[in-house]
């Protein structure tokens, strides 16, 4: 048997859990301020007068309000000079305060007004021109902001926004090292509980508690599960499967602390590996090495993602994202988002720099039989990078 793979229960692994003790400490006022500056300084850079950030993760980056997107606009307007603005539905006005950690003035719309009038009518009240809007902006508020102000400049605010989130600070790197290590904890107990007959459903169940017990936002923020042959698909199959013995498991899974993400894979055997289980598993291995020693200031992203495919290729897999090998990208950045910008991909030439956050994931697919995952980040230093969570060591020793 893989040594940590099974011999213990999720009711036991479970009530051995406690809350997290080396808790990081959340964003703080002074660093929320410097934020909103350096979105005021990348404002100008691109010639506009005002950034619009909807609700959603950039919202809650500028100013602490965890509201997600639905279809009752809620936006911040960071003007490049002046006092933000918050529009808000006026019902929820109680609600948008106690969350609202920065100064800004709040404008109310009922629920027969248009909110996008009301923008367009604080932007003209203070002159702005060009405004920069959130990339993930939906149409339909594009599209009432174009026929409410038609003589408005909207510009694409990816620079402003993304310009802002993609470098970590310390505090940001301290919430995501927590996150990474209570994610990283739960699969250890997962893989200890692991048994025949257990149901990728029971799995995903008890990580989602764990993830609970140690004092994770709202448990798991996902959960993937997958065994034997269910393990090619990267993103998993619809229904259930049954643990046998001799099986492949992939387990990927997250959590947010103070809405920061984790986001971590582990492939291993319930059982003993086979020869061919044993060969994919230490090619992925030494791809996600390659990608981590190609990381340096400077170095694009897309140069991350080749480094890996050169390990797969000169193995026999792909080249490109031919199977078996590597379907997808190599890693994708992450912070209060598990998904954000820049990426690890061909194309993506955003130089790296540091405070910048990586998954590291070259998947490998053998069509047919399995897949191997192995998913850990990292973020770049001022002379590479540092792991937040250490690799899986070996196919025999999962977990160490």
């Amino acid at each position: 048997m893989t040594k940590g793979v099974g011999g213990s229960t999720f009711e036991r692994e479970l009530a051995d859990l406690r809350p997290w003790e080396r808790r990081a400490a959340p964003i703080g006022a002074q660093e929320r301020l410097e934020r909103l500056e350096r979105a005021r300084a990348l404002m100008a850079t691109i010639g506009a007068d005002a950034l619009l950030v909807r609700g959603g993760p950039s919202l809650r980056y500028f100013t602490g309000v965890t509201w997600g997107q639905s279809e009752r606009m809620v936006a911040m307007i960071l003007p490049r000079l002046g006092e933000p603005v918050m529009i808000c539905p006026a019902f929820e006005r109680a609600t948008l305060e106690a969350s609202l950690q920065i100064e800004a003035r709040p404008h109310l719309w009922e629920e027969h007004e248009d909110p996008c009038a009301l923008t367009a009518s604080v932007l003209a009240e203070r002159g702005v021109g060009v405004l920069a809007l959130d990339p993930e902006l939906p149409f339909f508020i594009y599209d009432g902001l174009r026929r409410a102000a038609p003589g408005l400049s909207p510009i694409g605010g990816g620079p402003v926004v993304d310009g802002c989130r993609r470098v970590k600070s310390a505090a940001e790197l301290g919430l995501l090292a927590q996150a990474k290590a209570m994610t990283l904890e739960v699969h250890r107990r997962a893989a200890r509980a692991l048994a025949a007959g257990v149901t990728t459903g029971q799995v995903a169940r008890f990580i989602d508690a764990a993830h609970r017990a140690l004092g994770a936002d709202g448990g798991s923020s996902f959960c993937a599960v997958q065994f034997g042959e269910a393990t090619q698909f990267p993103h998993g199959v619809p229904g259930e499967q049954t643990l046998e013995q001799g099986d492949l498991v992939l387990i990927d899974t997250g959590c947010q602390v103070h809405g920061y993400n984790s986001d971590i894979t582990r492939t291993y055997v319930f059982g003993q590996p086979t020869a061919h289980h044993r060969r994919v598993w230490e090619i992925e291995r030494s791809a996600q090495q390659a990608a981590f020693d190609a990381v340096r200031p400077g170095a694009l992203c897309e140069a991350i993602d080749a480094a890996a495919r050169r390990v797969l290729e000169a193995a026999g897999l792909g080249p490109g994202y031919r199977l078996p090998g590597l379907p997808h990208r190599t890693g994708h950045g992450v912070g209060l988002s598990v998904h954000e910008a820049p990426y690890l991909v061909r194309g993506d030439t955003t130089p790296l720099s540091p405070g910048m956050c990586f998954s590291n994931e070259p998947m490998i697919v053998v069509p047919g039989a399995f897949g191997v995952r192995l998913e850990d980040h990292f973020h770049v230093t001022d002379d590479g990078a540092a792991w937040f969570t250490q690799p899986s060591p070996s196919i025999d020793e999962p977990f160490g």
